[in-house]
Order: structure tokens, then sequence, then C-alpha cells
């Protein structure tokens, strides 16, 4: 075995023991101390790939959302109305998660309670998931007919606005002391319904 070899064996043991641990509790509370003692992984082996703390806790975001939009863009999205496309895109945040339940944890982690003093990096690490998710609402809303005086890019910043202030609810003190599963239960259920509020409005038509 070719020392290039040992050490993607060795980096590979420490950052699926990171997504574990990163995937089990909120950064603050997930230590290297732990990743170590749970894996029988040395200090210095950690330091010799990695800086830090941030520097494995940043890797693993990105391996998370990397690895979400491989599994998104592998999906076409071929409905040809606003809810279909909108529901199917849910529907694959959904069977990914379940299937991924660490990176479920991580990525909400990063979405709805993200380390302040990391905020720059990930949203560095999210750029291509976020225009990836622009692409799928502007095709959505390339199947509904715009009110009058509305352009797509008005839309669009209207969307950008609502989900930024939708996802900063949910880092409210009222959330402080929740259940993260139960955090992340909420934001699922009722992102449909913000979506469908934005489009359809809140008042039903006489």
């Amino acid at each position: 075995m070719t020392q290039k070899e040992k050490n993607k064996i060795s980096k590979d043991k420490i950052l699926n023991a990171a997504i574990v641990e990163f995937g089990t509790k909120n950064y603050g509370n997930a230590s290297l101390n732990n990743i170590c003692n749970d894996n029988n992984i040395s200090k210095g082996l950690i330091y010799h790939y990695y800086k830090n703390k941030d520097d494995l806790f940043l890797t693993c975001v990105k391996y998370c959302f990397d690895q979400f939009v491989d599994y998104l863009q592998s999906e076409e999205f071929n409905q040809n109305d606003f809810q279909g496309i909108m529901q199917k895109n849910l529907d694959l945040r959904y069977d990914f998660f379940k299937e991924n339940v660490y990176l479920r944890h991580i990525f909400f982690n990063v979405v709805l309670q993200p380390p302040m003093h990391l905020k720059e990096e990930i949203k560095a690490i999210r750029k291509k998931f976020d225009n990836l998710n622009i692409g799928i609402y502007r095709f959505a809303l390339s199947k509904v007919t715009l009110r009058e005086g509305i352009t797509e890019e008005e839309a669009m910043k209207y969307f950008w606005i609502l989900q930024e202030m939708f996802n900063g609810y949910f880092q409210s003190k009222a959330y402080d002391n929740s259940d993260f599963n139960g955090l992340i239960k909420a934001h699922e259920i009722n992102l449909g319904k913000m979506v469908n509020i934005m489009i359809y409005g809140i008042a039903k038509e006489e």
C-alpha cells in the first residue's frame, strides 16, 4: 500500500468519525476528544490533516452539501406545474435525509443554527446548493402566470428574502430550548406552506 493510499484511509476514517460526531451533536457540543476516544484516533493524526475543529467541521459541511447537490442533480424535474415541481423538491429532500441521518443533522444545523463565527465560510460552501435551489424555483416559476407588474426577477428576490426570513425564524430565541429533531420537523412541515403562501397568498378569492 502506497503512502498516498494510507493517507486517504486515515483521512477518510477521521472524516467518517467526524460526520457521526457532528451528525449527532450540534457544533458547540461536538469535540475532537469525542472523535478520538470513540474511534481510537489520535489527536495528533487529526491535526496532521486538519488545522482545528473548525476546519474538520467545515469539511463535514462541504461533504454534506456536495452529496446532497449530487443527489438532487441526478433527478429530473419534469413536472408541468409549480406545486408539482416544488413538491418533488421537498420529496427529494425527505428521501435523501431519510437515508443520510447524520448528514441531515449537519445540514439543518448549518441552515437553522449555524456557528456564527463560521457563517461566511458556510455561505461559500453552500453556494452551489443555493444556486441549484434558485434554478429549481425559477423553473417552477416558469409554470405560472405572474401577476401584472411582477417580474420574474422580483419574484426570485421575494423568494430569497422570504426563505432567509423563514430560516432566521428558527434561529430565534423561541427555539433556543427546542429539541433539534422537532425543530427540523417543524421547518420541513412549514417550508412547503411558506412557498405556497408566497405564490398563492393567504386570502381565498371571492
